[in-house]
């Protein structure tokens, strides 16, 4: 961006943004029938749909695939705790448990702010 000042020459504004990580769930979908060419990118198998998670602070991942797992059948298929992801998978119905009981809990439990699942 450039301003111009009283003396004429040309002052270039800066920007500086930084992201500080608050208690929230900020992508929670359900993908209910992936084309195959997913999977193969992810390297999972291909179960029937695949639920994606974003979360901050990001070691929440861990907490979320814990969640998912045990709350339903599927399967933890990329969990990154240095960018707050989580990849499930399974069918339709034990994905959409997954992630209501992840939101659910980081919510109810450790008062995250929670994204609404959304599906596709």
């Amino acid at each position: 961006m450039e301003n111009s000042n009283e003396f004429g020459t040309a002052q270039v504004n800066r920007v500086i943004e930084e992201s500080v990580p608050g208690k929230q769930v900020t992508i929670a979908h359900v993908i209910a029938s992936p084309v195959p060419e997913v999977y193969e990118c992810l390297g999972i198998d291909a179960l029937g749909a695949i639920g994606i998670l974003t979360l901050s602070p990001f070691e929440t991942a861990i907490i979320a695939a814990d969640i998912a797992a045990k709350a339903s059948g599927v399967t933890v298929g990329f969990l990154d705790r240095f960018t707050g992801s989580v990849v499930v998978a399974g069918d339709v119905d034990s994905v959409e448990t997954a992630l209501e009981a992840v939101t659910r809990t980081l919510h109810q439990v450790l008062g995250f702010h929670v994204a609404e699942i959304t599906r596709t």
